[in-house]
Formats: C-alpha cells, sequence, structure tokens
C-alpha cells in the first residue's frame, strides 16, 4: 500500500510541476477544480438525505482507520482493512443496485438537468406556481376556509419569512390547503411565496392603520392591505364567513374575485410584469406552430 501511495504522490507532483508551464494548463486546472467542486457539492446534497450518506460516513472512517493502521505499522489490521477496501466496491454495486440504476436512467432525462441546476424556464415555472395558487384558493373558497397567501415580488420578505415557520417546499394545491385547514398547527398567519415555493407559513403580517378601510372587513383582509402598502407583493385572501377571494395590490383590495380573473391578475401582475409582454407572445406563438405543425401531420385532427 506503502508503494502505491508512493507513486501516486509522485504522479500528484509531476501534474502539479506541469501546470506552472503554461497559462492554459492553469486555466485548465482552474476549470477543473471548479466541476469537481461543483460536482462534489452536487452529489452531496443528493445523497444527504438517503441511506448512501449513512454508508459514505462509514466509508470516510474505514479510510481513516486503514491510513492510521499504516502509519502505526498495525500489518494484519492494515491486511485486512485493504482487503476490505478492495472488494469492497464490488460490495457496494449489489447493496445499492436500485440506486445506481435509478441515477443512470436520468442521465438519458430531463432530471439530469435538474440535478446539475439547470430548470425548466423561470417564466413557465411561475405561471404554474399561480394555477397551482389560483386551484388551491378554489378550494379554500368552496369549503369556506379562510386564508392568506402573499407572493413575493421585487421586495424580498425575509422578515415577515422569518417571522413563521420556514417551510421551503414546492407548491402544491394539497398543501396549501392543508396547511389552512382549521386546527391544524400553521392555519394562523399567512404563507408567504417565494422564489416559486412556499418559504414559511403562519407569518404575522402588519396590519393597515388606514381609517378609510371598510368596517365590515376583517383582521386578514386589513393585513392582506397593510402588507401590500409595505411591499410589492400581491396578497391573496379567502374570507372565512363568505367563502370570496379578494385580491390586495399596492394597497388597494379587490373584492370577489372569481377563478379565472384571479389567474388573469396573478399572471397580468407577476408573469408579464417580471419577463414582459413579449416572453409570453413567443410562448403562445410557439404553441401555436407546434398546433399547426401536429395539424399537417395528421390531417384528420
Amino acid at each position: 500500500m506503502t508503494k502505491s501511495m508512493d507513486i501516486a504522490e509522485q504522479n500528484l507532483l509531476d501534474y502539479l510541476t506541469s501546470i506552472t508551464k503554461s497559462p492554459l494548463n492553469i486555466i485548465i486546472f482552474i476549470i477543473d477544480i471548479a466541476l469537481v467542486i461543483f460536482l462534489a457539492v452536487k452529489l452531496f446534497k443528493l445523497v444527504k438525505e438517503t441511506r448512501v450518506w449513512q454508508l459514505l460516513k462509514g466509508i470516510l472512517i474505514l479510510i481513516l482507520i486503514t491510513i492510521l493502521s499504516d502509519l502505526l505499522n498495525l500489518r494484519i489490521l492494515n491486511y485486512i482493512l485493504t482487503s476490505v477496501m478492495t472488494y469492497g466496491v464490488l460490495l457496494l454495486i449489489v447493496i445499492f443496485q436500485p440506486e445506481l440504476r435509478r441515477a443512470l436512467e436520468q442521465l438519458g432525462t430531463n432530471k439530469i438537468s435538474k440535478f446539475l441546476g439547470i430548470d425548466k424556464d423561470l417564466a413557465t415555472k411561475t405561471k404554474e406556481s399561480i394555477y397551482k395558487i389560483a386551484l388551491a384558493t378554489q378550494e379554500l373558497a368552496k369549503k369556506k376556509i379562510g386564508a392568506l397567501i402573499v407572493i413575493e415580488r421585487d421586495i424580498k420578505l425575509k422578515d415577515i419569512i422569518d417571522s413563521g415557520i420556514v417551510l421551503d417546499a414546492e407548491i402544491s394545491p394539497q398543501l396549501l390547503v392543508n396547511i389552512f385547514t382549521p386546527n391544524t398547527p400553521l392555519h394562523d398567519g399567512a404563507v408567504i411565496i417565494s422564489e416559486n415555493k412556499i418559504k414559511s407559513a403562519a407569518c404575522m403580517l402588519p396590519l393597515s392603520d388606514d381609517k378609510h378601510i371598510s368596517k365590515g372587513l376583517g383582521t386578514r383582509h386589513r393585513s392582506a392591505i397593510g402588507m401590500s402598502k409595505e411591499s410589492d407583493s400581491i396578497v391573496v385572501v379567502v374570507s372565512e364567513e363568505t367563502g370570496k377571494i379578494s385580491i390586495a395590490k399596492n394597497g388597494t383590495l379587490i373584492m370577489d374575485v372569481k377563478e379565472e380573473a384571479l389567474k388573469q391578475i396573478l399572471i397580468k401582475n407577476i408573469v408579464t410584469k417580471q419577463f414582459g409582454e413579449e416572453h409570453l407572445k413567443d410562448k403562445v406563438k410557439k404553441k401555436a406552430e407546434i398546433k399547426e405543425e401536429n395539424k399537417d401531420k395528421n390531417p384528420s385532427i
């Protein structure tokens, strides 16, 4: 083992020496190191929450004990550990066959782009999030479950997010409905939507002190108006008494909003404001072109 380590050290020294001979080699070396760090971080995040992580910690301890046994000249222990390390790779392949198969399958799918941090078009994802929020809002309205959903725009709401329970969860209608269901731990307060995620729940919002607000409006509506005044966020409110949906924007309240109108207002004020009309027109145009191509291929459609 010592001999192989000496050879490895010599090869490493030769490589490091060759780097300094040319500026191009230095650039390639920097790119090489950056890619290794990037992939290591992604791999760490991928296995952190799985049973593989526990095994990796065990392997690391095993490697450290093997190195120590070599340094302390514990030959029998070192021989056993080295043998285990040699045949351990085959054992790992057998134990983690399902995980390895799944990882290889993902190489041929769009999931690898998610692994590398290349997610789907942000405008499309934002639009999908709006549809999910609208679906949840409609369900809450039907059941007359009070709700307060704040959608962050340019002004960040870190203080408000920190006032509640941080979730950082993917948006789903089921989760939103569950959060606001009465007698659940998070149903009081507001949900904050940020970066297409449910960032936090049970958040405290500032109440509006505007004397011109109707006396018939409750705490949720006053909080929604107050939040929309202090930031550029859009706030969706569901009344517990009537089941009606309202939207607070720039300190004003749009009352009794229907599902389709809710989608249109949110898309106009979030997607269109952020990504522009041209982006949406291009998307519509592309969909129309695809539809025409499909018609040409299938005249019966």
